[in-house]
Formats: C-alpha cells, sequence, structure tokens
C-alpha cells in the first residue's frame, strides 16, 4: 500500500536543485487521468491536499513563480504567501523568505487593483513586450516592476535572460497552457512536474500545453512517486 501522505523531507530530496546558479525553468501541473487540465474551469478541483504540498514545495525551491494572466484571472491568484516552515527552509539555505511572483501579459489587461498586485507579499514583476499599451503599463508600474522582453511579443528567451539579471534564475512556471506552449517554442523548459490526479474528468478541459503548431521535445523520466492514489511524475530534458 502506497503511502497516504508523502513525507516532506523525502519531497524537498527528490525535487532537489543541485546548481541554483544556473538557470532552469521548471513547470508544475495537475492534470487528470483523461488529460483535463480542469475542473469546473479551474485547475484546483483537480488536486488535494497531497499535491498542494508538492506546490509548497516547488515554490519553496524557486526565485520567482510565473504565472500568465490568464491564470491570474482564472485561479484567483493572490497573496502567495510560503508557510512558516517553508520560509525557515528558505533562510537557512540564505534566500530570501519568498519567492518574487511574476506574471506575463503581452497586452497588459491587469487591474492594479486586482490582489495578485494589492495582496502580493514581495513586489510583482509583470512581463510585456515593448508595444503593449503604454498607459496599462504606466498604471502596473505603480505596483509592479515591469520588463519590457521583446518588441511585438514577449520573447522567453529575453524574459528569462531579464528574470537571470534580476537575480531570479530558478523560475517555476504554473501555467497557463500559452505560456507553457511558448515556453516550449522557443525550447527552454528544463523540467515538467506533474501531479496526476486519480480522476476521470471528461468533457472540453484543454490541455496543460497549446501552440498553434506541434513541437515535439523528448523528455527524461527522473522520477514516478505514487501518493495514496495521485502520481507525482517529474521529466527532465534530455
Amino acid at each position: 500500500m502506497q503511502p497516504a501522505h508523502p513525507d516532506r523531507a523525502a519531497l524537498f530530496a527528490a525535487y532537489a536543485l543541485d546548481d541554483r546558479a544556473t538557470p532552469r525553468v521548471r513547470m508544475n501541473f495537475v492534470m487528470s487521468l483523461d488529460g483535463a487540465v480542469t475542473l469546473d474551469g479551474r485547475s484546483g478541483g483537480l488536486g488535494d491536499e497531497n499535491d498542494q504540498l508538492v506546490m509548497g514545495v516547488l515554490r519553496t525551491l524557486a526565485d520567482v513563480v510565473l504565472v500568465g494572466a490568464g491564470t491570474v484571472r482564472a485561479e484567483g491568484y493572490g497573496g502567495l504567501r510560503l508557510r512558516a516552515a517553508n520560509v525557515e527552509w528558505r533562510r537557512e539555505q540564505g534566500l530570501a523568505d519568498q519567492p518574487r511572483v511574476a506574471v506575463v501579459s503581452a497586452a497588459l489587461d491587469l487591474d492594479p487593483g486586482h490582489p495578485f498586485f494589492s495582496e502580493a507579499v514581495t513586489r510583482p514583476i509583470v512581463v510585456t513586450h515593448a508595444a503593449a499599451p503604454a498607459g496599462r503599463r504606466a498604471a502596473l508600474e505603480a505596483v509592479a516592476d515591469v520588463l519590457v522582453c521583446g518588441e511585438a511579443s514577449v520573447d522567453p528567451r529575453t524574459m528569462l535572460a531579464s528574470l537571470a539579471a534580476a537575480g531570479l534564475p530558478q523560475v517555476l512556471c504554473e501555467g497557463g497552457p500559452h505560456l507553457f506552449g511558448a515556453l516550449i517554442e522557443a525550447d527552454v523548459v528544463d523540467e515538467l512536474c506533474l501531479s496526476l490526479s486519480p480522476m476521470l474528468v471528461a468533457g472540453s478541459a484543454g490541455r496543460i500545453s497549446r501552440t498553434e503548431v506541434e513541437v515535439p521535445r523528448r523528455m527524461r523520466l527522473a522520477h514516478a512517486i505514487p501518493v495514496g492514489d495521485l502520481l507525482l511524475l517529474r521529466y527532465t530534458r534530455r
């Protein structure tokens, strides 16, 4: 019988980073057995307390948590804050108490009063491009650090270089599908951490990544950890 709950120390060991100086993009998603990435429009319905524990560990290991604007709106991101035990772990490693949080938005259709900004425990980051609306950019600069990465669209490689230059080389991306797809297209995804939920959903839910064309990338299985009925998968690039 598989353990009902994972050991926290074992999870830190399983997802450990052997080199924090080398930039890395780690994706984290939960998915149903039949490939659904959401339940009732949100990913949260697919996970459980074990998936939440893994998310906490991955966030603790990250320098910055990266999300797309659509995910911020759909999932209700706001006030991302690590638990006290995870803060203590980061202090022991010489890291800041909390990771930064960054949102990628081409159109900058974000409300400066959204909880993502108003409830943030560290100053948020907005990633956009030079052609984004100037008025919206000015409004967001009052509540966030704005990184301009690309001329007419956000360039993933420029974005990652800018984050690394800001002292944030370890990136944990939590979606959504279009942002994941853009990172795959740019060939900058180093890891996929996937929680396989013991659910069948059917319906019309989307996939964890989406692009206009297929861009196959071969990955290597690093671990498969069963916890109760949940399966924790970690894949790394070859």
